[in-house]
């Protein structure tokens, strides 16, 4: 008898191939997206994407000149050269990892080069490489110009021998780095913000698929049919889900921020018109997604694999699983593909980088355009589902 039972749960289990399907594929598609992001696929390798770093000089010399001549030439950097101004500009709003300003001072009346890095702490993994470049860079500029001038006729050896004596003291100064956040701002904080932000939007996704799944759950115990049946437009089914969906996110984001400013004191209060204006850009964005994926899938097991698959992929792409900062580079640029990205990203703007509403202005249209395409796409398929059912 068990063996009957067992047999008979097998052939529904297999029936639905999509759920067959997902249950093998989910684990597949995570391994290899954890792969990417912490480096581990392929043999190693010291090939490295470059990292653009802005070069800025308000009074450029002839020595200020070759300096940037010379960084070009540096492998793991690629240099673009911008006013001073519009660079901190662009650090400052997350568009950068660093600025590097060169500036000529004058010390005890003699002339020397200073090297000013300003850096946007939100990406530790990639300052921290281009400060160790930057760094040997600089160092070894200040060795070999010392010992051209000062040992121009020692042998190669004892030379050698006194630059490995010297390296510590020279290490020490040379170039100042300086994080562009606001002072007010704890860089403790950082980890909070991506803590609080991630998992938010990733546990929003999975509570708004839920609540979508109540219309399976009508198709299934009949209630759609005596709803299609009454003098209502099919749309406006489809819209008050979404409604629903939108008051139950933004309601679920207030409630996981408050309890961030309660718990583990959260500054949320410092733009709140820019915070309210995000919570309901990401709710939109979100409730359009539900809304999207209730539409392509026929039932609730189709649903759960379904959802779990895009949402977990999202995720690990957009930044909730796993911080932008420690994926190679490569994975931070198609992170954009992912809804979780822009908003983590939008909540950094607002409580990290501290940037006017207007300059946060152009994630939160992303995210109400990715609510309205997928609120576009949703409607065709949710009319046709409703034909079939009829």
């Amino acid at each position: 008898m068990i063996l009957i039972i067992a047999k008979k749960d097998i052939k529904l289990f297999l029936k639905d191939k999509k759920g067959v399907l997902l249950t093998f594929l989910l684990p597949i598609l995570l391994i290899t997206l954890f792969a990417f992001a912490f480096g581990g696929i392929g043999k190693s390798s010291t090939k490295m994407t470059r990292i653009k770093l802005i070069v800025s000089t308000e009074y450029p010399t002839e020595k200020i000149n070759k300096v940037i001549a010379d960084l070009r030439s540096v492998k793991q950097i690629k240099l673009i050269e911008k006013p001073l101004e519009e660079g901190l500009e662009l650090v400052k709003k997350g568009s950068y990892v660093a600025q590097l300003v060169l500036e000529t001072v004058i010390e005890n009346g003699i002339p020397r080069l200073k090297y000013q890095l300003f850096v946007d702490e939100s990406k530790r993994i990639q300052v921290g490489f281009l400060e160790g470049v930057l760094r040997q860079y600089v160092v070894k500029g200040k060795m070999a110009r010392f010992f051209s001038e000062k040992f121009a006729g020692m042998s190669v050896k004892l030379r050698q021998k006194i630059k490995k004596e010297m390296n510590d003291t020279f290490q020490s100064s040379g170039l100042e780095v300086v994080s562009v956040s606001e002072k007010e701002v704890d860089k403790d904080s950082l980890g909070l913000i991506q803590a609080v932000s991630g998992t938010a939007i990733m546990m929003l996704l999975f509570s708004i698929v839920a609540v979508g799944g109540g219309l399976l759950d009508e198709k299934e115990n009949g209630t759609f049919k005596r709803l299609i049946t009454a003098p209502i437009k099919p749309l406006h089914l489809l819209f008050g889900k979404l409604v629903m969906s939108i008051c139950v996110s933004v309601v679920q984001l207030l409630m996981m921020f408050l309890f961030a400013w309660i718990a583990f004191d959260l500054h949320i209060f410092k733009d709140v018109i820019s915070l309210l204006a995000m919570v309901f850009c990401t709710a939109f964005a979100v409730s359009g997604f539900g809304v999207f994926l209730v539409s392509i899938v026929k039932t609730r097991q189709q649903l759960n694999g379904v959802s779990t698959l895009i949402i977990m992929t999202m995720s690990a792409l957009g930044g909730s699983m796993i911080p932008l900062f420690v994926m190679p580079v490569f994975m931070q640029k198609i992170a954009v593909v992912s809804l979780n990205y822009w908003g983590i990203q939008g909540f950094y703007d607002i409580f990290w980088r501290n940037l006017s509403f207007i300059d946060i202005l152009p994630r939160m249209l992303v995210l109400l355009g990715i609510g309205g395409v997928m609120l576009l796409i949703s409607m065709p398929l949710f009319k046709r589902n409703l034909q079939e059912l009829s």
